[in-house]
């Protein structure tokens, strides 16, 4: 007895020496907690992976004390729409997104998710990365399972049946609902019963819905009509990936948009939306054919007319013709000396012809298309229900993947006052965490994981931009996720304690 007791009392005054307890406090920051109040000058402690306490105190003997000099500290910031999980994470460290602050990455967008969520987050948390990860499950994905290579067609009774199983164990797993890209491959085939059904069974599971909608420029009424028609029939939270009106035609229309929304919100359907701050999207060459006819030329010519220009699509990847990459179609065109509508439908048919003697690969093409109007993209960032995504992917050359976060901090809050710096900090932490339930993150409180960023607001720059997609941002000091440091004196420290997190734990 006498020795198991001596055996317990020294394993306990280890576990209080053990580098699990050890503290942190950073001093004399200037302290935006996420939920959208002002900066207060506090000290902040932390202490494992948590944030113990926020106020004005004293260090502690023995323990790290960084001395923040004005600088503003903020919970790190949730890019609420992202692609970064592509590749796998093969650099854990993440960069990109660590030198902008960003902390957790929201994935499994736009249709797309990587596999039964429970293999995902297992896959993850025996590698993880620099940040943390919460995810959708995407209805492409469940549609693939269900349907295989038939999925152009609505879905059978059974077929439907699978998806919601599938669904519903991810949903018990931890996913943060259904996403949707109706605008793609096998999605744009679905019907709007199959939605509704999968958003119910996404809805039980206490999930909710985010979708690419089916359309973006044309069809932009009756694509947001059916959003918010299932937010109305199930109940779930609804919302709008990477909002904007891309089509000429549509400019300056963001406000009426914006009242539809608000009257929504009204009718109590609990819809939201999520923007980058870009006026040009990255997708594929078919994404502007929502009859997926790709012989017909007058439908290339009104793309290339009131959706975007030939100037405004640049190749990124083109795996067929690889020398095109980083050219525009007008530029293909003149080299082809032909139309720019004749030569938009042959790089797609190329690329198809491509893809079907490449089954292994993972497309063939994708573009990057100007289409937006910078005063719509202003509006819909400022309104009160938006959050800030980045909609980026590493190795693209649209600079958002290494830029999106940084730049609302240099252009929207700095340089045009569109956003103070604590609504914007509000925008990319505490909202974003709340709408899509992600649980203990996202706000400076005791009890909190302290997943942090420390930045120069008067600094903080983008610096990226295509030709230079993954030039760095600057202004961020350090970041800390879950109470381990990631990132200081400009680079990644090398650890890697990114968690992939379940809907509604911490």
């Amino acid at each position: 007895m006498r020795k198991g007791f001596a055996g317990a009392a020294i394993a306990a005054m280890l576990a209080l020496a053990s580098p699990a307890a050890a503290s942190t406090l950073i001093t004399g920051a200037a302290v935006y907690d996420g939920t959208g109040a002002p900066a207060r000058k506090a000290s902040v402690r932390i202490e494992g992976d948590h944030i113990l306490a926020v106020g004005a105190l004293k260090p502690r003997k023995g323990e790290t004390v960084i001395a923040a000099k004005g600088l503003a500290l903020a919970p790190g910031f949730i890019d609420a729409h992202s692609h970064h999980d592509v590749g796998d994470y093969k650099d854990r460290d993440m960069p990109l997104l660590l030198a902008q602050g960003v902390t957790t990455i929201v994935v499994g967008q736009d249709g797309g998710s990587a596999g039964p969520f429970a293999e995902v987050a297992a896959k993850y948390a025996a590698r993880p990365a620099a940040i943390n990860v919460a995810a959708y499950t995407g209805h492409g994905w469940l549609r693939d399972q269900a349907m295989g290579a038939d999925y152009k067609r609505h879905s059978t009774p059974a077929e439907l049946a699978k998806m919601q199983a599938l669904l519903a164990a991810d949903m018990k797993a931890g996913s943060l609902g259904l996403s949707s890209g109706l605008e793609y491959d096998p999605g744009i085939y679905s019907d709007h019963a199959e939605l509704v059904d999968l958003a119910r069974t996404a809805a039980a599971g206490g999930g909710r819905y985010i979708s690419h909608m089916r359309s973006e420029d044309v069809a932009f009424d009756a694509a947001l009509d059916e959003l918010l028609d299932i937010g109305k029939q199930t109940g779930i939270p609804v919302q709008i990936s990477h909002m904007k009106l891309g089509i000429a035609d549509r400019w300056g229309q963001a406000k009426a948009v914006l009242a539809k929304l608000d009257a929504a919100r009204a009718r109590g359907i609990n819809v939201t939306a999520d923007v980058y701050p870009y006026e040009y999207w990255h997708s594929t060459l078919t994404v502007l054919f929502p009859k997926r006819d790709f012989t017909d030329l007058a439908a290339a010519r009104f793309a290339l007319t009131h959706l975007t220009t030939p100037e405004g699509m640049l190749l990124d990847y083109y795996a067929p013709v690889p020398a095109f990459e980083g050219k525009t179609i007008a530029q293909i065109a003149a080299q082809r000396g032909e139309e720019p509508a004749v030569t938009y439908l042959w790089l797609i048919n190329r690329a198809q012809d491509w893809e079907k003697t490449h089954p292994s690969a993972d497309g063939a093409e994708s573009v990057i298309g100007t289409a937006m109007a910078p005063a719509d993209v202003a509006d819909f960032l400022a309104w009160k229900h938006t959050v800030v995504c980045s909609d980026g992917v590493i190795g693209s050359r649209h600079p958002r993947g290494a830029g999106a976060i940084a730049k609302i901090l240099r252009y929207y809050v700095r340089e045009k006052h569109l956003l103070t710096l604590a609504e914007a900090v509000h925008k990319m932490t505490g909202r974003t965490a709340e709408q899509l339930g992600i649980a203990g993150r996202g706000v400076i409180k005791a009890g909190y994981k302290a997943d942090l960023v420390l930045f120069d607001p008067a600094t903080i720059t983008d610096h990226a931009v295509v030709g230079n997609s993954a030039a760095l941002a600057t202004g961020v000091s350090r970041v800390w996720v879950g109470g381990a440091a990631v990132y200081a004196d400009g680079k990644p420290t090398g650890t890697w304690p990114g968690q992939f997190l379940k809907r509604g734990q911490p």
